[in-house]
């Protein structure tokens, strides 16, 4: 079985009504789901508050149940809110604590983006990173993540969205609007960061398996004061995905599995890795598919 296993845990956008079937299929993942009060409403889906605890606890709900066939992770990371769920993964933090927490990270960044004017996020395709973050800048907008080369979300004020569309097309580019009301990982979420970095401190920390590659600067990460620092950080400054996975390889893992809801950053790893073998566990239709699929991979 192999020992470069490189856990990925899911963001936002690939939220759905059956995120949690698989991991029901497992008693102590479902009996983790039951504990936590997770509870689907597709009505509030994507709605922030709904969505950042229940991506958590879908990701930590499949981990439950596959860590034991699964041999201990070479790195983890986590897409956002996903960087929550990876410090779980890793052991750091119990899941019930990661879930209470992804809670308190998601009324903050809410009652940041009420306290002014109305804000969102896009996604921006086909324009190289450094010409986006110029023309960007132009509206007022932020670079959150960089996914690629020529990829990325950007965060910023609703009321400028229309004219940094117009420009966008203008430069050949696509722009799509995601169902997020907040703009993460811009300086419009400095108001969330005291609740948080709160919540933060009051952490019960355990030495981590494994490292957990930061968002912001892509290093492996093993202390708690390094967690604080870096889940802080990333409500304010841009996420570097496209280096994380890079990161990644670098360091050797050889397969590199996606703890879902969805499989955007499978394939996201996949593109940018193709020798590195990558799956989500959305892919499967049980538990034991996708230890089966890990196992395989020499």
């Amino acid at each position: 079985m192999t020992q470069g296993l490189f856990i990925m845990c899911s963001g936002q956008g690939g939220q759905h009504a059956g995120m949690f079937d698989l991991a029901r299929t497992n008693p102590a993942a479902a009996a983790l789901l039951d504990q936590a009060g997770i509870r689907l409403d597709t009505a509030t889906l994507f709605d922030n508050a709904a969505a950042q605890p229940s991506i958590v606890a879908a990701a930590l709900a499949v981990w439950e149940a596959l860590r034991a066939h699964l041999p201990t992770p070479m790195l983890a990371a986590g897409y956002s809110i996903g960087e929550v769920a990876a410090w779980s993964v890793a052991g750091a933090l119990a899941p019930l604590d990661a879930i209470a927490l992804s809670r308190v990270r998601a009324t903050a960044m809410d009652d940041a983006a009420r306290a002014g004017p109305g804000q969102a996020l896009v996604a921006i395709s086909g324009m190289a990173i450094e010409k986006a973050a110029a023309l960007l800048a132009q509206y007022g907008y932020e670079i959150a993540i960089v996914n690629g080369y020529d990829a990325c979300i950007a965060g910023g004020l609703a009321s400028d969205l229309a004219a940094l569309g117009d420009a966008v097309a203008a430069e050949g580019a696509k722009l799509q609007r995601l169902p997020v009301a907040v703009a993460s990982h811009t300086s419009l979420m400095a108001p969330a960061r005291p609740a948080f970095d709160a919540a933060l401190q009051s952490l019960r920390f355990a030495t981590p398996a494994c490292p957990v590659l930061g968002g912001v600067g892509a290093l492996a990460l093993h202390t708690k004061t390094q967690a604080m620092d870096e889940l802080s950080r990333q409500l304010v400054q841009t996420i570097r995905w496209s280096d994380c996975m890079d990161a990644a390889a670098e360091a050797g893992v050889t397969v590199a599995l996606e703890l879902g809801p969805g499989s955007a950053l499978a394939r996201m790893m996949q593109a940018r890795h193709p020798r590195i073998a990558c799956r989500s566990v959305a892919d499967f239709r049980s538990i034991d598919g996708v230890a089966a699929w890990v196992g395989r991979q020499e």
